[in-house]
């Protein structure tokens, strides 16, 4: 094996250690919270994990095969980011903004 190819092989091996030790610690913050916005996030950040392990493996393997997976991976995992945004965001509207459930809606009153 030439020196590149070692290269290769050990900085693919670090890659994967992060990603591994990234996950440990993901799910680590998903399972202590504290808030629903902080188990979000890191759902969000778990589908980039998946992601970037796709990579490496593709990575390690010279094989483009994983390349549209990995697309439709980050569009789910953008999609669903913008989703929980909008329902935190609904959420947490204080009382008295216009579209708050129970409030006054479109500037009149109720």
């Amino acid at each position: 094996m030439s020196a590149p190819q070692t290269v290769d092989q050990v900085l693919l091996v670090a890659a994967v250690v992060l990603i591994l030790v990234a996950g440990a610690l993901l799910l680590a913050r998903i399972w202590r919270g504290p808030s629903m916005l902080d188990r979000a996030i890191a759902l969000d950040v778990c589908a980039a994990l998946i992601i970037a392990g796709l990579g490496a493996k593709s990575a390690f393997a010279r094989d483009p095969f994983y390349f549209p997976i990995m697309l439709v991976l980050a569009f789910l995992g953008f999609t669903g980011s913008v989703g929980i945004a909008r329902f935190i965001a609904v959420r947490d509207r204080p009382p008295g903004h216009p579209n708050h459930h129970g409030g006054p809606r479109n500037g009149g009153t109720s």
